[in-house]
């Protein structure tokens, strides 16, 4: 009988060995073996907060995108990774393994979105940009219909040192994952405005006669509606420059329409340029309480770092760029050249 026993035992070990070997030349397999995706194109998979390894592994197992769970389990534990996982949202790729994809999710490496504030938007055209991007999570302050109150709520929120909200907001792409708030994406589109502006300003020419930053700021939105080819920036922002220091007014197109508001048509009237609003260059010997619209870094760099030619003004010539002009004899040549032949074209 204590033969059998042993007999028994004996058997008892060779078959869990050689289970024991099988199932971990499958685990092996397993790990080198290439996820389920459906198609050829990468997949989105969430790893949501406060989930465990077990429930990442049962979600990956229902959406078909692996098999063997427990294997997945059994791989992050063994690595001591599973602790190590971040939530988000993740492209899972074809030829990825399990180990892949666990690497991927300890390393945090979220699927990216992204949203472009544009060069010469209004505050209002990028709030609205923000507002409707799907991938951005909607909250009160930023849902909310946008008046006078909402703008004050918002500068709070904001700690701007500021009290209008134009000009506040870098224009630039930028990338942002799953979850994240409009808030967060404004304010950190008005806190890279603030640095560069900053960066700029530390930067500039002597002698300006721009005596803060958000001079500068309103300045250089004035110079970036106005200008149509980028290199002539320094140029648009020289003539200004020099208007001021002869205490010229600027007599930019671009404040009338601003100050008009929704009343502006598409055309600017006699009646229009003499209306006097806070920000009609026409009317009014200063610059505008505010910018007007969302300046690049080039156009502050621009009223920074003016060109030092002699022109006075400029005009369109219908081809995007201007004709500048020392005098208003030559500035009124020019208007009647490319401005009045154009409209009786018309």
């Amino acid at each position: 009988m204590i033969k059998k026993f042993f007999k028994l035992i004996a058997v008892v070990i060779i078959l869990s060995t050689v289970a024991a070997g099988w199932y971990w030349n499958e685990y092996k397999i397993y790990l080198q073996t290439s996820i389920s995706l459906h198609g050829t194109s990468s997949q989105i998979f969430s790893v949501n907060k406060g989930d465990r390894v077990r429930n990442i592994a049962d979600n990956l197992f229902q959406k078909k995108i692996i098999q063997h769970p427990e294997y997945f389990r059994l791989y992050a534990r063994l690595s001591k990774q599973a602790a190590k996982i971040k939530a988000g949202e993740y492209s899972l790729k074809p030829g990825m393994t399990v180990v892949d994809v666990i690497d991927l999710f300890v390393s945090g490496v979220v699927n990216q979105y992204s949203l472009t504030i544009v060069e010469g938007w209004t505050f209002k055209e990028a709030l609205e940009q923000i507002r409707i991007d799907p991938n951005l999570k909607s909250t009160d302050n930023i849902s909310r219909p946008y008046n006078k109150e909402a703008a004050v709520q918002l500068l709070k929120q904001l700690k701007s040192q500021y009290s209008h909200l134009e000009g506040l907001l870098y224009p630039d792409t930028y990338k942002f994952p799953k979850e994240t708030t409009d808030f967060q994406f404004l304010k950190r589109a008005h806190d890279s405005m603030q640095k560069i502006l900053q960066q700029e300003w530390q930067g500039r020419d002597k002698n300006l006669p721009l005596k803060t930053p958000y001079e500068a700021l309103i300045l250089a939105s004035i110079v970036e509606k106005e200008s149509g080819v980028s290199n002539e920036r320094d140029k648009i922002a020289g003539v200004f420059i020099r208007r001021m220091n002869r205490k010229m007014r600027l007599q930019s197109d671009p404040t009338i329409i601003y100050g008009m508001g929704e009343r502006y048509k598409g055309n600017i009237r006699r009646r229009d340029i003499n209306e006097k609003t806070a920000y009609n260059t026409y009317q009014i010997p200063r610059l505008p309480p505010t910018p007007i619209a969302i300046p690049g870094r080039e156009a502050i760099h621009a009223v920074l770092h003016p060109d030092k030619g002699k022109s006075l003004y400029f005009v369109a010539d219908g081809s995007g760029g201007h004709v500048f002009s020392n005098s208003l004899k030559a500035h009124n040549r020019a208007v009647r050249k490319y401005i009045l032949k154009g409209r009786k074209k018309n």
